[in-house]
């Protein structure tokens, strides 16, 4: 299966900067499959998470931007203010509609997205939040045969969201974040 038909989408909250900076940390930077964080945010706060993430991260780390494609060897950051879907071309779009669990950008509205252009190839990863954002696009990725991963909520700063997602999903994978990183690290194609 080529590369270019595999992504991996990545949300959460309350506690999720933290534990997906350790998740991607170690990545490399010719990672071979495009990842998508969605991480919501003070309404307010501007950039300043692109640049925290590009100094730690080797992969390349950029906002996403309308009509730009998924690359692999990048890590893409939802913008404040926008949900961040996936056209059939592999493209981004933003949309400022409504907010979806009080939240804008909305895990639920990327994962649905990403499993209706990607299916089974979605890897779909719910880290630390306070809310239950995300638990419903998960279990929707989970629902068109792509994997759902939850932290696991004993080790997340706040468990709820990856809680929720537990709860809703039968076949849900829960590991801590050393094991998500493992795990990332095994689906790379050298």
């Amino acid at each position: 299966m080529p590369t270019s038909s595999k992504l991996i989408v990545m949300g959460g909250s309350w506690g999720g900067i933290q534990a997906s900076l350790s998740v991607l940390k170690d990545l490399p930077a010719s990672y071979s499959i495009p990842i998508i964080l969605v991480l919501h945010r003070l309404r307010n706060q501007e950039g300043s998470l692109q640049e925290v993430f590009a100094r730690k991260l080797l992969l390349q780390v950029a906002e996403v931007e309308e009509k730009e494609p998924a690359l692999p060897g990048h890590v893409y950051l939802a913008p404040a203010n926008y949900h961040v879907l996936l056209e059939k071309d592999h493209t981004f779009s933003l949309d400022d509609s409504e907010q979806e669990n009080y939240s804008r950008p909305s895990i639920d509205v990327t994962f649905t997205s990403a499993a209706d252009v990607f299916g089974e190839n979605t890897v779909g990863i719910l880290l630390s939040g306070a809310s239950r954002d995300g638990s419903s696009g998960l279990k929707y990725i989970f629902e068109k045969g792509g994997m759902a991963v939850a932290q696991d909520p004993h080790e997340a700063e706040v468990a709820t969201m990856p809680q929720a997602a537990i709860d809703s999903i039968p076949g849900c994978s829960i590991m801590n974040v050393a094991r998500i990183k493992e795990f990332l690290l095994s689906l790379h194609e050298h």
